[in-house]
């Protein structure tokens, strides 16, 4: 397997240690329940589409607020398997179907409702690539172990807008909303564009590190 050189540290994802105080107290009421992980995951989906509902309808509020929690119950799902030694393969995989699912949901019904179908498009297809380039990555290339269940692989840290960005972003100019109208939609702008360039860099990245020819 080839040695994989590791990007730099430059996005959310990588400072995960630094929120996890946010929803670990949280995260250790779910674990002494033994809730299942997939069932948390489940959760996570849930509150997402009826956020998403709530951003169609115009209530970015109750949106956001979906929207938070889903996030919180998708940070716990991976938090309780391992706490437990409940983790598994299939449990990662339900996990990242989840996390776009709620995304292409979530992307949708704010740019359908505050902006235009293209926006829409742009913004779900930018989203889906910076994160199914990863994939990709590990089958052409690989990757050199997990901890816990989790990959440790350099895309990780390489791109400066994923999905906590995402997210983050949705709640910002949710917020922003109630006080500027219109600020969610410069909010989907700056999203589609911002993935965008951050899915330019992954490209890059990968180009610079593995485009020579193999022998």
């Amino acid at each position: 397997m080839n040695k994989l050189n590791y990007g730099v540290n430059m996005n959310l994802t990588s400072k995960r240690k630094y929120f996890e105080k946010v929803y670990t107290p949280f995260g250790y009421v779910l674990a002494k329940a033994n809730i299942p992980p997939n069932f948390i995951t489940f959760i996570s989906i849930v509150l997402g589409m009826i956020s998403s509902y709530a951003y169609f309808k115009g209530k970015v509020i109750t949106g956001a607020t979906f929207l938070f929690w889903s996030g919180i119950f998708d940070l716990c799902d991976g938090f309780v398997a391992r706490k437990n030694n409940k983790c598994t393969k299939f449990g990662a995989v339900v996990d990242w179907l989840a996390d776009k699912w709620v995304d292409a949901w979530i992307l949708g019904a704010i740019a359908f409702t505050y902006t235009n179908p293209y926006i829409a498009i742009w913004a779900i297809s930018a989203s889906m690539l910076h994160t199914f380039i990863k994939p990709v990555a590990y089958a052409e290339i690989g990757y050199e172990k997990r901890n816990k269940g989790k990959i440790i692989d350099p895309l990780e840290n390489t791109g400066f807008f994923g999905r906590p960005e995402t997210l983050m972003s949705v709640l910002l100019f949710s917020i922003l909303e109630r006080i500027i109208p219109g600020s969610i939609k410069l909010g989907i702008y700056f999203i589609a564009i911002a993935t965008t360039l951050s899915l330019g860099h992954r490209i890059y990245y990968l180009y610079k590190n593995y485009a020579s020819y193999e022998e």
